[in-house]
């Protein structure tokens, strides 16, 4: 337990050391006109690294007994594991046939295998809730999505 609290806290301390020195590039001090770009997200950050760093401080300085007690169970971890798979494996597909696609395919499977809905609702739904979204960015807000390596929405016209 101890030694995911570590690393959860050193990933989340990095990940805020990123942001606050991208915050540094884009100026974090007040200027004459006001807070500069990064002023708001390099403090925020800034808070977010020292609650990580007493976090750490914390974890490594307290004696506790070890009793034995795993940070995760078997069942935990599999229902973790059936959303996050699914997702990085969505992030991918967005990369290779867009947002649209990926998010129907991703919004289908996840109905009917997590969901337990049947495969006529889950495709209704999945398609519905993508051409809504075609519709409402590429059309009546006329801005367009990523449509991927292989655009498959090529037949649209957008």
């Amino acid at each position: 337990m101890r030694t995911a609290e570590v690393v959860v806290a050193a990933i989340i301390f990095v990940v805020g050391a990123l942001f606050m020195y991208s915050s540094y590039k884009l100026g974090f001090r007040w200027s004459p006109e006001g807070p500069e770009s990064g002023f708001f997200p390099f403090y925020v950050n800034l808070i977010i690294c020292a609650s990580s760093a007493v976090v750490i401080f914390k974890t490594l300085m307290v004696r506790s007994a070890e009793s034995g007690e795993s940070f995760v169970e078997r069942l935990q971890l599999k229902r973790v594991m059936s959303v996050l798979v699914p997702a990085l494996i969505y992030v991918l597909g967005i990369q290779l046939i867009g947002i649209y696609v990926s998010s129907t395919i991703y919004i289908l499977l996840f109905m009917h295998y997590l969901g337990k809905y049947t495969w006529v609702k889950s495709i209704a739904l999945a398609v519905a809730i993508n051409v809504i979204f075609f519709f409402m960015f590429e059309v009546w807000f006329k801005v367009p999505l990523y449509k991927g390596l292989w655009d498959l929405t090529g037949f649209t016209g957008y």
